[in-house]
């Protein structure tokens, strides 16, 4: 589902998009293939459309870094998304963009993008490419227009070479060159080597703390936090509030059954990624999961899950909590935060 307002943006760009899609075979050859490991489900994204390359991601990440898509030049995308701490905002919450606007949710981690249907915690996008165009063109965040960013890439003594590299039918830079550039860098964001990816590998093995709180997530989360990306990508009301003033995924459908539904985050590098929930409310993770051991709030969209026989929750002792933790722990990949690519 993609933003109302980006509806009429696809239609115009579609033209463009295909017919920088439709040349491949000049696309540079520097061609590098999206490592994936066996157990993660296989890309969603089209990219026979836009094939990786090393000068296609180099540039893409020079763009994530640029504060020229900002209307101020202020701002990049990396402003909200340090690598640090898994492309997450640890330094404000929520988030601040241009003239100092503050936003009013907390900034998602942006790593296996590769694999998702769905972006933004309302769904908004289900168009990876259209990510970044949703931060350049919200008013608080970088507040331009993609007709804009084109036309100062277009001016800059740089950029239109290094767009003809990757793109060698680039005459001119254009709005889906820009898209697709950055898509090629948020595609190589993989994370995929935590101690729990190197224990289903064998290479190493869990400790019984971590083997018990790997059972108490089996037990009690793994209906939502599914798979290898640990999310099923469902849209859920975890019983934060009973009133809501962030309608969440009702905001894109416009039907009530989805007030107060969230798209159900990754617990990848959960332990990088505070603070928590859509608008960041926790600071730690016990504070998250005493939350679901005693404050979930009933409603009329409350998850199943969390409405059982008319107990609220997820009951949890404390030593359960001790060990979930632990487990949760396993799910940090140092390897993918410290590398120098990204």
């Amino acid at each position: 589902m993609i933003r109302p307002k980006y509806i009429v943006i696809f239609c115009l760009f579609t033209t463009g998009i295909f017919y920088s899609c439709s040349k491949v075979g000049n696309i540079s050859p520097d061609i590098i293939k999206l490592e994936t490991p066996d157990y993660f489900p296989s890309p969603t994204y089209p990219l026979n459309t836009n094939p990786l390359s090393e000068k296609g991601v180099k540039l893409g990440k020079q763009l994530f870094n640029e504060p020229l898509l900002s209307i101020d030049n202020s701002v990049a995308c990396s402003n909200c998304h340090s690598k640090g701490v898994a492309f997450t905002d640890a330094q404000h919450n929520p988030s601040i963009g241009i003239h100092e606007r503050v936003g009013t949710r907390n900034a998602p981690p942006i790593f296996n993008l590769a694999f998702r249907r769905e972006f933004f915690w309302d769904g908004s996008s289900s168009v990876l490419d259209f990510v970044p165009l949703a931060a350049i063109e919200n008013e608080v965040e970088m507040g331009e227009t993609l007709n804009n960013v084109v036309t100062k890439l277009n001016d800059h003594k740089e950029y239109p070479n290094l767009f003809r590299e990757v793109y060698p039918e680039a005459d001119t830079i254009t709005g889906p060159f820009v898209l697709k550039a950055i898509s090629q860098y948020l595609l190589v964001l993989i994370s995929s080597n935590s101690p729990y990816d190197q224990n289903l590998r064998g290479e190493t093995e869990l400790s019984k703390k971590e083997k018990r709180g790997e059972m108490v997530f089996i037990e009690n989360c793994q209906g939502c936090h599914s798979g290898a990306l640990f999310t099923s990508e469902e849209f859920k009301n975890n019983g934060l509030d009973t009133i809501f003033k962030d309608s969440g995924r009702e905001g894109i459908t416009e039907w009530p059954g989805d007030r107060g539904k969230f798209l159900i985050p990754s617990l990848r590098n959960i332990e990088l990624t505070a603070p928590y929930m859509h608008d960041g409310r926790f600071e730690t993770i016990r504070e998250v999961l005493d939350f679901y051991d005693q404050n979930v709030l009933p409603s009329p969209t409350l998850a199943e899950e969390l409405n059982e026989n008319g107990e609220l929750g997820i009951p949890l002792t404390e030593d359960q909590k001790d060990d979930l933790e632990a487990f949760l722990y396993t799910l940090t990949d140092i390897s993918f935060i410290q590398n120098t690519e990204f």
